[in-house]
């Protein structure tokens, strides 16, 4: 049996109201693997996970540039975007799994294009939209990342 946590977010500011709450159980070396549609509130989840850790910096996407990062808080935040990616050897290329293994909390969206890239204990988060808001289902995989999604119930 699939074991997940399902949170109705109504809006923006409940979306990064459920990034500030997982942000209390981070911790170095956690990666959380983001998933969803276009305007689904990935980014908009790493705002209030930044903002629970600490950090004042502006959350943007980073689509462009590929990787962000946020180090005011009390852990760093290695945030990448997959989306223009064309696979998971790409992600390799930049470096992204040596941020993986890291210091910091490393947020990946579109993370089904990272592959086997991801470590085996990450925590997964798909958004899928709403008629009246979003869902956010929070799927563990490993016993840090269950011991992070305990700490958001």
């Amino acid at each position: 049996m699939a074991e997940f946590v399902d949170k109705i977010c109504q809006d923006a500011e409940s979306t990064r109201r459920l990034g500030e709450r997982l942000a209390g159980g981070l911790y170095p070396g956690a990666v959380i693997a983001l998933k969803g549609p276009l305007g689904a509130g990935k980014t908009t989840f790493t705002q209030g996970l930044v903002r629970g850790l600490g950090g004042h910096e502006p959350v943007t996407s980073p689509t462009f540039v590929l990787m962000h990062i946020y180090e005011q808080g009390r852990l760093p935040v290695f945030h990448f975007d997959a989306y223009r990616l064309e696979g998971p050897q790409q992600l390799e290329e930049i470096g992204a799994d040596e941020y993986f293994w890291g210091d910091g909390v490393s947020v990946v969206e579109w993370a089904e294009r990272a592959g086997q890239l991801l470590p085996p204990d990450h925590l997964e988060i798909d958004f899928e939209l709403l008629p009246q808001g979003r869902r956010a289902r929070l799927q563990p995989h490993g016993e840090r990342s269950r011991s992070l999604l305990e700490s958001c119930r």
